[in-house]
């Protein structure tokens, strides 16, 4: 019998993306050999890891956040994969969510909701914030919009302060506006901030955030919108990659960035900042109908207007034409299904009202650029390969 090989775990339980990670670990050990797991149970960056100079085990997927966690594993003579944005130890494999495919879903969905003014609150002591913010202000500058930024205060800073700095900022942006938040405990700093000075949300300032906290996002007032970044396929994917390492393949400094799932759209976000009320109503009706398989006579009957105005002014508050939106929220449901669930291209063709499965097949390829299959088998794990 092969022996049992033994893996530390230093990924915190605290949080719901790490929680996402732990879970495609374990999916992977479920497919292929278990192994036995020391799990550090600790929040981000705390506890004693004098541990690991005795320790005898065989590898390691860590969240590399701070030196002390770098001095640790730069003593191990074992296979390390880091699945933090930190980059302590550059030389290490690393698997992480694409944080430029997280800006751009965010600002997709706050640009079609027809804001002219954007925010970004983030924060600089993290390098995932930082990409982010890069990525989202060029998008949205790209679009011709403004975009405002949050500056954290120098230093550190008691909660209260954070909390003024941010209320202060918030009161600076000019209304409407779609804000964007790093990760979603400071999109929920922002809902706090909106309250206290009495913005709207989300007529007035709507907020997405990142990570898909379902508890921390169900308790927010509204509840938040957010990115969905795909957890499970990153832990998962750090746990093939340190199998295939601890089994004799070298690797050296590699990166797999992994995509998002998609937006999880709830309350914050639930608003048409658009002046034009025929177009705010012909969208709303697309969104709420596109899967129904609609097409623009369809919308036009809803919301009777001149086809050739609606499709000017759609063009001009939108930058689609209406069949264009109805295609979009179509294969943004097309998507999630083909990521998340066990449905066929037949079945999801039917649910997101595409008249037969081929035509769902030949408009994805088309707009998303590879089939379908291809997509679902990109956002799954992939097994690791043949040893």
């Amino acid at each position: 019998m092969s022996r049992q090989l033994k893996v530390a775990l230093l990924i915190e339980s605290s949080n719901a993306y790490a929680r996402g990670l732990l879970r495609g670990v374990a999916a992977y050990m479920r497919e292929h050999r278990p192994w036995s797991v020391y799990l550090a149970e600790a929040s981000r960056g705390e506890g004693s890891l004098g541990w690991l100079a005795d320790w005898d085990g065989h590898g390691v997927i860590a969240r590399v956040e701070n030196a002390a966690v770098a001095r640790a594993l730069r003593g191990l003579s074992v296979p390390v994969v880091d699945v933090s944005a930190a980059r302590k130890i550059p030389a290490l494999p690393w698997v992480e969510t694409d944080d430029d495919a997280i800006a751009r879903m965010a600002a997709e969905h706050l640009l079609e909701r027809g804001f002219r003014h954007f925010g970004y609150c983030g924060d600089d002591a993290f390098n995932w914030s930082r990409w982010r913010q890069a990525r989202f202000e060029s998008l949205i500058r790209s679009a011709g919009r403004s975009c405002s930024v949050y500056r954290p205060p120098a230093g550190r800073r008691a909660a209260s302060a954070e909390a003024e700095a941010i209320a202060g900022w918030v009161r600076s942006l000019p209304r409407p506006v779609g804000v964007m938040a790093c990760y979603d405990y400071r999109a929920r700093q922002v809902l706090d901030a909106c309250r206290r000075l009495g913005a709207a949300v989300p007529d007035e300032v709507a907020v997405i955030g990142v990570d898909n906290d379902e508890v921390l996002c169900e308790l927010c007032d509204p509840p938040l919108s957010s990115v969905i970044p795909n957890t499970r396929r990153t832990g998962y994917e750090a746990a093939a990659l340190l199998d295939r390492m601890m089994a004799g393949e070298r690797v050296k400094g590699a990166a797999l960035r992994i995509e998002p799932l998609g937006v999880a759209t709830r309350l914050s976000t639930d608003v048409l900042a658009i002046d034009d009320r025929g177009v705010a109503a012909a969208v709303r009706h697309i969104r709420e109908h596109a899967c129904d398989g609609i097409n623009v006579k369809d919308v036009l009957r809803a919301v009777p207007q001149s086809r050739r105005s609606l499709e000017s002014r759609f063009r001009k508050l939108i930058g689609r034409t209406p069949h264009e939106e109805i295609l979009r929220v179509q294969l943004g449901r097309a998507r999630l299904l083909l990521a998340e669930s066990e449905l066929s291209l037949k079945q999801i063709a039917e649910q997101t009202g595409f008249a037969h499965a081929e035509y769902l097949s030949a408009v994805f390829r088309r707009e998303v650029g590879i089939p379908p299959g291809r997509y679902r088998a990109r956002s799954r794990p992939r097994a690791a390969r043949a040893r």
